[in-house]
């Protein structure tokens, strides 16, 4: 059970090994883009490739396909990033166990966008938890874990990518022990529970009061999807990437302190960001150069590169 890149390696890796994999259960597909073609989830794209059933359940409670499910009577409900709650009556069914790979060392992060929020919070290391289901998000008995650092230049497709592999690799290493029953079970300690809510509207906007370093952060968190955005006459303007300049002198935030041919900084409320990749509205990602030689020309120091969002900024 499982929906995006993240999940995909497990999935392969399951089938590399030798499982047999009685049904794959991904998110409906969804419409995309302008044109609002519908897109299959990448799990989907995998299991179709290799020709296993697929449901796409778009709430599994009371579903049809949960009745399937349990029809099936499976040894292991295993899931990946799937994006939905598992009713008891389902995680019941596992004859063996219900098996979660999960994007966070737990407690820490129990949610939908851990890898997301960790890179935001700007810790140091991130990791896999392969645990057991249980009724409450996120909070079952752990299996087993493994850390990994956060490089400085990752953004979450990277760290989702190196997660994935981590995550495959962890998962395959432990699945002879669950099934025979000798697996570790260790409870999560609720006192160091934290959670990583999936990401809000609200949350994808730079607010240059912040700090130069939380909207780089910012910036790497929410990218390829969905990315950080600043407002400019009116547009909203897609962020994708930026380097921190602490040694800026203080400006009003959300100032254009630097213009060259290849640098455009803006002042926030500790140091300024240097923005190096954007994305105008209705146009493809482009280099700040790139920028800066058309629609960026008539900018100079001085002005305001972007309106402040209205809601209370969180200076840090």
């Amino acid at each position: 059970m499982g929906t995006p890149d993240f999940s995909v390696p497990v999935l392969q890796g399951l089938v590399d090994a030798g499982y047999t994999i009685k049904a794959v259960v991904t998110q409906p597909d969804k419409a995309v883009g302008r044109k609002q073609r519908l897109q299959s989830s990448p799990v989907k794209k995998l299991a179709s490739q290799l020709k296993l059933p697929v449901l796409q359940p778009a709430k599994l409670s009371g579903s049809p396909e949960m009745a399937e499910i349990i029809q099936m009577a499976p040894d292991l409900i295993i899931t990946a990033a799937f994006g939905q709650f598992l009713p008891t009556k389902l995680l019941k069914t596992a004859r063996i166990a219900a098996v979660n790979v999960h994007g966070s060392l737990l407690p820490k992060y129990r949610g939908g966008a851990p890898i997301q929020r960790a890179i935001m919070a700007g810790d140091p290391e991130t990791g896999i938890t392969v645990m057991y289901m249980a009724k409450k998000m996120d909070a079952g008995d752990i299996i087993a874990q493994k850390a990994i650092p956060i490089a400085a230049d990752d953004d979450a497709g990277t760290l989702f990518a190196k997660l994935a592999i981590v995550g495959r690799d962890l998962l395959l290493a432990q699945l002879p022990d669950i099934i025979h029953g000798t697996a570790k079970r260790i409870p999560q300690n609720e006192d160091q529970v934290t959670f990583a809510y999936n990401i809000q509207p609200a949350e994808e906007e730079l607010d240059f009061r912040r700090s130069a370093a939380a909207l780089e952060r910012q910036i790497r968190g929410l990218k390829p999807d969905p990315g950080a955005y600043l407002r400019h006459a009116g547009e909203r303007i897609k962020v994708w990437g930026a380097i921190v300049r602490e040694d800026s002198p203080a400006h009003t935030p959300g100032t254009i302190v630097a213009k060259g041919k290849h640098e455009l900084a803006v002042a926030t409320g500790n140091g300024a960001l240097a923005i190096t990749q954007l994305q105008p509205a209705g146009k493809a990602s482009m280099p700040i150069t790139s920028y800066l030689n058309g629609a960026g020309q008539h900018l100079q120091v001085g002005d305001t590169f972007a309106d402040l969002p209205a809601a209370e900024a969180a200076h840090e």
